[in-house]
């Protein structure tokens, strides 16, 4: 099992950045590849990026595709998502979780980390 932390979110202006974390314990860190989600008031939660277990091998969601990046560091067990160029619309709770694809593979949602844009 992993249990996940999502920490670094924030209240910033539209066209700023923000760092997101997810710490994860748990032996098996290094076997999933891991994804962040979304879910803005009103919305169904929605994924936002994905890496594959090495590092490698990432996918975006179009809303976000050229001003977020996502990264881990398997020795610190975490992953990150660098967000840029915000806009009002990525105002959300952010989660992280182990992925198949573009869906959560097990577990419970963590707490999640608001993130709020302003205009």
């Amino acid at each position: 099992q992993v249990q996940l932390v999502e920490s670094g979110g924030g209240l910033v202006q539209a066209g700023g950045s923000l760092r997101l974390s997810c710490a994860a314990s748990g032996r098996t860190f290094l076997s999933y590849s891991m994804g962040w989600f979304r879910q803005a008031p009103g919305k169904e939660r929605e994924f936002v990026a994905r890496i594959g277990w090495s590092g490698g091998n990432t996918y975006y969601a179009d809303s976000v595709k050229g001003r977020f990046t996502i990264s881990r560091d398997n020795a610190k067990n975490t992953v990150y998502l660098q967000m840029n160029s915000l806009k009002p619309e990525d105002t959300a709770v952010y989660y992280c979780a182990p992925v198949a694809g573009s869906q959560k593979l097990f577990g419970s949602w963590g707490q999640g980390t608001q993130v709020t844009v302003s205009s």
